[in-house]
């Protein structure tokens, strides 16, 4: 599903660049460029990163070190 139309960047590739480290909707904005045209995807976008890193910091989904 496409999050930010402006710029073309789909759900998918918010949630790989969080697993690449982005935090923040401004992470997402320096790599993907959303939230940089219109704004209307800066809400969603910020949704996706709070529901991926909360799955991600689940027991079952850590990596051992």
């Amino acid at each position: 599903m496409y999050v930010c139309l402006c710029n073309g960047v789909t759900e998918q590739q918010i949630r790989d660049a969080i697993c690449d480290g982005a935090s923040t909707v401004c992470d997402l904005n320096a790599r993907l460029g959303v939230a940089s045209g219109c704004g209307c995807c800066r809400a969603f976008a910020a949704q996706v990163i709070d529901e991926t890193l909360q799955v991600r910091a689940l027991p079952e989904n850590r990596v051992a070190a």
